[in-house]
């Protein structure tokens, strides 16, 4: 009996235990249970939200319940998501919050080499902060425009390769697949700066090769969800014979890998040709390797800090460091800008927009040519009013990376505060937090009428000139890159190769819409149209 009776109080204090740790204390007493939920049972379970992810839901459901509850809500009992400047990105992004263990395992989807890191996927900020110093120069504006490389590059890429193969079409009236165009045009200018030319990619030419390239990429892209946010689970029931990830995946990751590590060789064999020429110096500018040299020479010089007399850098191990970085690089790169131009041409391309494209063209064809180039100075195509506005406006609607950013609140004393007003206080470190750029877009108090078209409202009328310009409101909500130390380092490279991009076609060239009813954009992370379709057609317009 009194066996019984002990059993039974144990039971029942376990039981007590259990309903105030899951039940009682998340509910009522969690400084996080002042925070409105998301859904009825997002102050005790996170399986509605990890639900909603695996759908493919997330954007639309989290962007639903901000605009219901307010900017600051609760996605699971240790999950937060922010949509607002002060009190939110503010103070998680430019705050320095971190990608955080063991959220970090989120990002962990983005090392390359069987787990080799590169700038985006590690965790700490001070790994990050130590690689980023060591490429954040190259990628600068003032880099970029005045690289001698990069303009060898653009003038190549579009003189030789890009509008001539828009020439046929355009007599034609042939109909094509405008978004696997920007792909290959893309990756051509990422792996060009970062490789050269010879050395780096011709996706522009080489039809065939794109093609294949694109279905092994897009082939991954909807089987994130079980490494993403199942890491451990995913390594357990490996353990058992049994993959939640098709093979398939595996067998495309390690050919674009492989892809990779071979233009890496090849822009390390460039690199032993230009001896001590640096790319200012160099013979031919269009070749030199300008951001693999960079990372090769810092990884160098970071590496003989640390090391002895006797030993030696690990070779094997820095060559998979320095292609991850490129892989991930080149990755982000082409993937980013291709999505942005593909929607930018459905917005341009649409009957109702004909005065926008219009206007556009007849900006692009007034801007003064270089005579030797044949195109405009990168800091006179940079300034040109209208072809910002169109871009940025394509930036804010259609948005590559909409996302959510997981970030980690620190473990201080007295907690983190949240809120426009601070009005959630005490926040424990360890919280799983994000904003998602879908949602800070559509912020109608900032932008008017948030799902129109609207190239103009970046623009500014000073001394009866109209100039690129925005209240700073505007500029404090816009996210398509991200903010605080850890913004998307090749940002000036996307503008830069964007606007490029845009200037060849239609300056040239009239597009029309054929079909563009696979050209809607997915709910996910990375949001490229779901089909990878938008079918154009082409008309000469000088």
């Amino acid at each position: 009996m009194i066996d019984v009776s002990i059993f039974t109080l144990a039971l029942a204090i376990t039981g007590a235990i259990a309903v105030y740790r899951f039940l009682i204390y998340p509910s009522l007493l969690s400084p996080l249970s002042k925070i409105p939920n998301a859904h009825p049972t997002a102050s005790i379970s996170s399986a509605w939200i990890f639900w909603i992810r695996y759908q493919r839901r997330e954007l639309a459901t989290i962007h639903a319940a901000h605009q219901k509850l307010g900017p600051v809500i609760r996605l699971g009992p240790r999950e937060i998501s922010v949509n607002s400047v002060k009190g939110g990105i503010q103070t998680v992004y430019s705050g320095g919050f971190e990608k955080g263990i063991p959220e970090g395992n989120w990002y962990q989807f983005f090392t390359n080499f069987n787990g080799t890191l590169n700038m985006f996927s590690m965790a700490r900020n001070k790994t990050h902060s130590t690689r980023k110093r060591m490429l954040s120069n190259i990628y600068s504006k003032s880099s970029l425009q005045s690289s001698r490389a990069m303009t060898s590059v653009t003038t190549e890429l579009l003189n030789k390769r890009f509008i001539p193969a828009l020439q046929d079409p355009a007599t034609e009236g042939s109909e094509f697949n405008l978004c696997a165009v920007f792909s290959g045009i893309t990756m051509d200018f990422v792996t060009g700066y970062q490789f050269g030319l010879a050395a780096g990619s011709n996706l522009t030419q080489n039809v065939q090769q794109r093609d294949h390239f694109l279905n092994m990429y897009i082939s991954r892209q909807d089987y994130s969800y079980w490494s993403q946010e199942w890491p451990e689970l995913s390594q357990f029931v490996r353990k058992f014979g049994y993959d939640l990830t098709p093979q398939h995946v595996y067998k495309a990751n390690k050919e674009i890998e492989t892809w990779a590590l071979g233009m890496c060789g090849n822009a390390a064999i460039s690199l032993s040709q230009y001896g001590s020429q640096t790319e200012k110096e160099a013979d031919s500018p269009a070749n030199y390797p300008v951001v693999y040299a960079q990372t090769k020479f810092a990884m160098d010089k970071e590496a003989s800090k640390t090391a002895s007399d006797v030993e030696k850098v690990d070779e094997a191990q820095q060559r998979l460091e320095i292609a991850s970085e490129m892989l991930d690089h080149l990755a982000a790169g082409f993937d980013t800008s291709g999505i942005t131009l593909t929607f930018l041409a459905q917005e341009l391309s649409r009957p109702e927009n004909a005065s926008i494209q219009t206007r556009l063209r007849e900006e692009l064809q007034n801007l003064e040519l270089d005579p030797e180039t044949k195109l405009p100075n990168a800091k006179v195509l940079d300034a040109a009013p209208f072809l910002h506005a169109v871009l940025y406006e394509t930036l804010r609607l259609h948005a590559a990376i909409p996302g959510p950013q997981p970030r980690t609140t620190p473990h201080v004393e007295g907690g983190s505060t949240l809120g426009p007003d601070g009005e959630y206080t005490g926040i424990p470190g360890g919280v799983r937090i994000s904003a998602q750029a879908w949602s800070l877009h559509r912020n109608a108090d900032v932008f008017p009428e948030p799902e129109s078209f609207k190239p103009e409202r970046w623009l500014v009328e000073t001394g009866g000139k109209v100039e690129a310009g925005t209240t700073g409101e505007m500029n404090r909500w816009f996210w398509a890159f991200g903010s605080g130390g850890r913004m998307c380092v090749g940002s000036n490279l996307a503008i830069y190769q964007m606007k490029y991009i845009i200037y060849a076609i239609w300056a040239n060239f009239k597009t029309r819409i054929v079909d563009d009813s696979e050209c809607v954009q997915k709910d996910a992370y990375t949001a490229p149209p779901k089909g990878h379709s938008l079918i154009v057609s082409l008309e000469k317009a000088r």
